[in-house]
């Protein structure tokens, strides 16, 4: 017990330590935290489909017609008709042969690389993806390889060098839109690679599944290489809207991940309201509804940006709705965070581990639900609290 909390007075001291806070209404543009209304940037609902009313129907009607749980894994008695038209769906809308549902994104990376790749079989992983493909390179038994983030060139002479010694499968895994910056993978140049060193290549769209392409289908989309990524990773929790996720590929990969992935195998499935929500906003997301929602984000972000560096502040230029604004420190990024959030805008710090040393930042996310005026009063907020501009 001394140990733990000596652990978290260090946290503490380095400005490190995280809490949590409750929010206490929707998840709108705003929210409620502590009784006071703010204006809320810093989730990953960007469609707005959390609050939409077809979702939210759907959820009850699956709830009110199969109950509030599953019962039971999905190999035991939890497999019902609602997941199994969501995993139809997803297919369908990445063009995939079949689809699996998990519990989370977090589950989806740890049981999918565990379970499709082992000894003797190489990964090649983007230096910045989520932590969840980390942690599932390590679950697995293959060797992996880190290539400098978004670094084709170099990627590809690592590939070479591998080249001689080959033995198993070799997979290419990245974020499509990578969490803490926004900016895409290179995924055209990722195809080619795959392709001249008979590789697969896995895609985690967490952050590009709704919000890029002509039609919401994500980063594949956007980019013109869709039909040519192997294996699509999503979740539900972001602009679908709900919770979970999901892995869309051949059918023999998710055969194979319903024998071996043990996240899949041993955990309760998805309440039956959640893959009835999913399917309900996929549903918006792949039609004019979703396009024009989709417009209507793209339009937010470009005004906040806008008014971030008519402010003097510098922002990487990308197609993603995630906003970061580097602020160096721990201290510094804390209490501008905690200063806009008495001012009625609840913006999050970033800190390491979740970010490197030295690159803190507020990240910012956008809403197609925001309204432009209260973007603009934001971008001025944020510069004149980076700035230390008195209020």
């Amino acid at each position: 017990m001394i140990g733990w909390q000596n652990q978290l007075n260090s946290l503490d001291q380095r400005g490190l330590l995280r809490r949590l806070r409750t929010v206490t209404s929707d998840q709108g543009a705003y929210v409620e935290i502590d009784g006071q209304r703010v204006l809320l940037l810093c989730s990953n609902n960007y469609l707005g489909l959390a609050t939409h009313p077809k979702v939210i129907e759907a959820s009850r009607k699956a709830t009110s017609r199969f109950g509030a749980g599953s019962g039971g894994s999905r190999l035991i008695s939890g497999s019902m008709s609602c997941h199994q038209r969501l995993e139809e769906g997803l297919a369908a809308f990445k063009g995939s042969e079949r689809a699996l549902l998990f519990n989370s994104g977090y589950a989806a990376n740890s049981g999918i690389l565990q379970a499709l790749f082992e000894e003797g079989d190489l990964i090649f992983s983007d230096a910045l993806n989520h932590a969840s493909i980390i942690d599932g390179c390590r679950l697995s038994k293959a060797r992996t390889v880190i290539y400098p983030h978004g670094d084709v060139a170099a990627l590809e002479t690592l590939m070479a060098q591998e080249s001689s010694h080959r033995k198993g499968r070799w997979l290419i895994v990245t974020d499509g839109v990578f969490s803490m910056d926004g900016d895409s993978a290179p995924l055209p140049e990722l195809v080619r690679l795959k392709n001249r060193y008979d590789a697969l290549l896995m895609v985690d769209d967490a952050h590009g599944t709704g919000v890029l392409g002509a039609s919401g289908r994500g980063s594949g989309e956007h980019l013109g290489c869709l039909t040519e990524i192997d294996l699509h990773m999503g979740t539900l929790g972001k602009a679908l809207g709900g919770a979970g996720a999901y892995l869309a590929g051949p059918a023999a990969a998710i055969e194979l991940l319903i024998n071996r992935a043990r996240s899949f195998i041993f955990s309760t499935s998805l309440p039956p309201a959640v893959p009835a929500a999913a399917s309900a906003a996929l549903e918006i997301v792949a039609g004019e509804e979703g396009a024009h929602l989709r417009q209507r984000l793209r339009e937010n972000r470009t005004l906040f940006v806008a008014g971030l560096r008519a402010g003097g502040l510098t922002v990487i230029e990308h197609s993603s709705p995630i906003v970061p604004v580097i602020t160096v420190d721990p201290e510094p990024t804390m209490a501008v965070s905690q200063r806009l959030l008495a001012e009625g805008y609840f913006v999050q710090g970033i800190r390491p581990p979740t970010v490197p040393s030295g690159s803190c930042r507020l990240r910012a996310t956008l809403m197609a639900v925001h309204q432009p005026a209260d973007l603009s009063a934001a971008a001025q907020a944020v510069v004149q609290a980076v700035q230390g501009v008195p209020r």
